[in-house]
């Protein structure tokens, strides 16, 4: 429990180093490459939460003697006897927001496809819906569909209609439907970051604003047509968090404005890429070296500080033994990084315990070349009653 909250803290760092970033590249990236550019940093996020997780080389383990606890132990100070109990109870209100916030999304788009109504083929392979709950629109994520409003040759030219539906067939073509899942799916996830509604803003707008740039640059002289369209459709603010809207009012002055400029060409279609390229494998990069480095070391670390687990109580009291083997990744300082239990027996009843013991030790940092590297150790933990002799 308390390695899967230590990882969606470490994810969060690095999801919300990750969104200064791009807040911080965007204009250069507007400038440079334009919006389409723009929304390819977005790679940026799912990149460096996979590269954080991605292994490393493991780090040689040394063993060391190993740490007796006896069941006089049981109030020693160190770990309080209820410790455990909090990485429990924080992972029971994370999952609690996560299920509340699949929930009000999955609601939201039930809510949205049911008020499509009844759904009937045009000639031109998109739908024409009963209802307009938002529309035109790309819905669907496994084969996605271009629906549009009951009204839709009325309210739009047959040029107008034309540019609408090469919108969402370009939406469909670069796979936006799937961003929009990974996006409603790390919503869930992160629901408590503080820095993730403001990117998911700005991601669906730099998501349209690519899109629109798609569909009228190769035809500049349809700019003001397609700036009529816009106008013509924000009557409705889309709410289906997975479809690709046609509509989007709070961006609209945005949307425009971006089409009153010609397409820049700044820079070469490749540079703009490695530019995006680099800023995604230099900050994955980053990420995946943050979780240690393997060295071979010279000299061993060397315990300084390990205060020994508390005796859970009601192994105690049912004069339970036992022992757990943990691997605890020691860093330059000389702190526990990481703690992995690698043997245990009886299974699942000192597990707890000793991991939580084990990220409060300290420890001299191994040595190589005269300088101090990162290292593991195996160190075994034996849970013994007062009156009895542990088993080697």
């Amino acid at each position: 429990m308390s390695e899967l909250l230590d990882g969606l803290l470490q994810a969060s760092v690095w999801l919300a180093l990750a969104a200064v970033v791009l807040a911080a590249a965007r204009p250069l990236l507007l400038r440079l490459g334009g919006a389409a550019l723009a929304y390819r940093s977005w790679w940026l996020l799912p990149l460096v939460l996979i590269a954080a997780y991605l292994p490393l080389p493991r780090l040689p383990i040394t063993e060391t003697a190993p740490v007796m606890v006896m069941a006089s132990a049981l109030r020693a100070p160190g770990v309080p006897p209820d410790a455990s109990q909090w990485p429990l109870l924080l992972l029971t209100v994370w999952l609690l927001g996560a299920v509340a916030m699949a929930g009000i999304s999955w609601r939201a788009q039930r809510r949205f496809e049911h008020a499509l109504g009844a759904l009937q083929p045009r000639a031109d392979g998109s739908w024409q819906a009963s209802g307009d709950p938002g529309l035109p629109a790309l819905v669907g994520l496994w084969r996605p569909r271009i629906v549009v409003g009951p009204d839709f040759e009325q309210r739009f030219s047959p040029a107008e209609q034309e540019l609408i539906l090469r919108h969402e067939h370009s939406h469909r073509r670069h796979g936006d439907a799937w961003a929009n899942a990974t996006l409603a799916a790390l919503r869930c996830v992160f629901w408590f970051h503080p820095l993730l509604p403001w990117a998911a803003r700005r991601f669906l707008r730099d998501q349209e604003l690519a899109c629109d740039a798609r569909t009228v640059d190769p035809h500049p002289a349809l700019r003001r047509l397609y700036a009529n369209a816009l106008l013509k459709a924000q009557l409705v603010h889309p709410v289906a968090p997975m479809a690709c809207h046609w509509r989007s009012q709070p961006m609209l002055k945005e949307r425009i404005a971006m089409l009153k400029e010609h397409k820049r060409k700044t820079l070469p279609w490749l540079t703009g890429q490695v530019l995006v390229v680099g800023m995604c494998v230099g900050l994955g990069t980053v990420a995946w070296a943050g979780q240690g480095t393997a060295v071979a070391a010279d000299r061993d670390a060397i315990a300084h500080k390990m205060p020994p687990p508390s005796y859970p109580k009601t192994a105690a009291e049912q004069r339970i033994v036992g022992k757990v083997v943990v691997r605890v990744d020691v860093d330059t300082e000389g702190r526990a990084t990481n703690v992995r239990v690698l043997q245990a027996s009886p299974a699942g009843v000192f597990d707890d315990a000793t991991v939580a013991a084990a990220k409060q030790w300290t420890f001299e940092p191994a040595i190589r070349n005269g300088k101090a590297v990162a290292s593991a150790l195996k160190i075994p933990v034996t849970y013994a009653m007062d009156d009895e002799v542990p088993t080697p």
